[in-house]
């Protein structure tokens, strides 16, 4: 038998009454179709940080052609840094809602020069949370991040190869004061709700396309095990727009994601264009879109409150960047977070 999740709708701070309700009631009619849970908490009660530095590289995600290294770097300063060593003069930008810039098509951190900027951060400072990574000095040469055929695999795998080891600092939390809701216009909606005392993160998300895709609904606790399962899950674009990444697009900055092939994303329309991942057995369904909605991008924005380890549950029903890190942002400016 299924397991049931049920939620409440606490305070809401976006969006109308009555338009939560209704996607809440659409959001319940879909049954979760992977659910992993654990007993307790399997973070470390000291801030962490890596043992030694590693490298990744892979093409350039809106280069192309160009290749791009990352490196992870270790670090005694609390949080997650990136530093532009083409650009010394600047000082290091910390992973922070403050100094997001854009979350329009991916997220964009910058502070200082407008040019002291990385691109499409989510998949890498995922990382923070999902692996209990906190410290950390992300060294970077270029705003250009690399893509991996393995999505953020690839980082996982050199992380765990490094090592993650215990600094002699407390970890510190943080959570929502109280249920909050934030509702979309399209139906979509974020619901947040307390830690209830496991310093735990629990994500219930789905989604709901027109494509191939449909109806997808997860929900897991956030540990080492389950991002690391995440963390293969590519991200996806219809069909229209690898086309125009491919085309016309490559006139705009925005959409020049020159990188793009069909073993780095997933491609969907009617069907998919190349092999999917993640799938659910007894069924024709693949879970990889549901995978890296949760893992890659919605957890990438609960890193951004900083230093701190965010915990609770959070519901997201056809949320997207910038739902996320209003909301991350709305916490933060109406007082709706505290240190536990």
């Amino acid at each position: 038998m299924s397991q049931k999740f049920e939620y409440s709708i606490g305070k809401v701070l976006c969006g109308s009454q009555s338009s939560l309700e209704s996607a809440l009631k659409a959001f319940n009619e879909i049954t979760p179709d992977d659910v992993r849970l654990s007993e307790k908490s399997n973070w470390s009660s000291k801030r962490t940080t890596i043992a030694s530095e590693v490298s990744v590289a892979g093409v350039g995600t809106f280069r192309g052609k160009e290749r791009r290294t990352l490196t992870f770097a270790p670090s005694s300063r609390p949080g997650w840094w990136i530093r532009r060593t083409d650009q010394p003069e600047q000082l290091d930008t910390a992973v922070d809602i403050s100094n997001l810039w854009t979350s329009a098509r991916n997220l964009v951190l910058r502070s200082g020069s407008p040019h002291n900027y990385l691109r499409m951060v989510e998949h890498i400072i995922a990382l923070k949370g999902g692996l209990g990574l906190d410290n950390i000095v992300l060294k970077t040469n270029s705003g250009d991040p690399p893509l991996f055929d393995e999505s953020s695999t690839a980082m996982v795998d050199a992380i765990k190869k490094a090592g993650i080891v215990e600094t002699d600092q407390d970890a510190s939390y943080v959570t929502v004061k109280e249920p909050v809701a934030f509702a979309g216009n399209r139906g979509d909606f974020l619901l947040f709700f307390p830690d209830d005392g496991s310093h735990k993160l629990r994500l219930d998300v789905a989604i709901s396309w027109n494509t191939i895709i449909g109806k997808q609904r997860i929900v897991f606790d956030v540990t080492p095990e389950t991002f690391a399962y995440g963390a293969d899950a590519r991200t996806n674009a219809t069909h229209r727009q690898y086309l125009l990444a491919k085309t016309i697009g490559k006139i705009f900055a925005d959409t020049r994601n020159l990188g793009y092939n069909k073993n780095n994303i997933l491609i969907h329309g009617k069907k998919y264009y190349g092999e999917p991942r993640f799938p659910l057995e007894g069924t024709n369904k693949f879970l990889e879109p549901v995978w890296h909605r949760a893992t890659l991008d919605l957890l990438a924005a609960l890193t951004l409150t900083g230093a701190d380890r965010f915990t609770g549950t959070v519901v997201s029903y056809r949320a997207g960047h910038t739902q996320d890190c209003d909301a991350v942002r709305y916490l933060y400016r109406h007082d709706l977070i505290k240190q536990i």
